[in-house]
């Protein structure tokens, strides 16, 4: 599985931008997508998650209300809508496969980025106060 994401780039803040992250494989549906960010000098963190059994999503709190995370299965494709952009929403982000199937996991399971199988490269957002 490839990932490839993109849509990153400068805005200020208030701002918003939609990353889009691509999936190669012919399973897509059965793949949780997630998002993780990385700013400079910090650990990877968690943002959101789409379970792929019923489309369950998952946000961390720092973005709830203001990101969406969607996917289109016929696309092979997860985005990550961000609204009302921080600039400590300020990383490098990353979209990963879970291609594992299995079921009922939450939040805590999701938000361990060692769940997940496959990594895009990363695509950088960058907000200006």
């Amino acid at each position: 599985v490839q990932l490839q994401a993109c849509g990153g780039g400068l805005v200020q803040a208030g701002g918003s931008l939609r990353l889009s992250c691509a999936a190669s494989g012919r399973t897509f549906s059965r793949y949780s997508m997630g998002w993780f960010r990385q700013a400079p000098g910090k650990e990877r963190e968690f943002v959101a998650v789409l379970a792929w059994n019923g489309g369950t999503t998952y946000l961390a709190d720092s973005v709830k209300g203001r990101f969406t995370i969607s996917r289109a299965n016929a696309k092979s494709t997860v985005y990550l809508q961000m609204n009302d952009l921080k600039p400590e929403d300020t990383a490098v982000y990353y979209c990963a496969a879970n291609v594992r199937g299995i079921a009922s996991s939450g939040v805590t399971y999701y938000s361990n980025n060692q769940v997940y199988d496959y990594w895009g490269q990363g695509t950088e957002v960058t907000v200006s106060s």
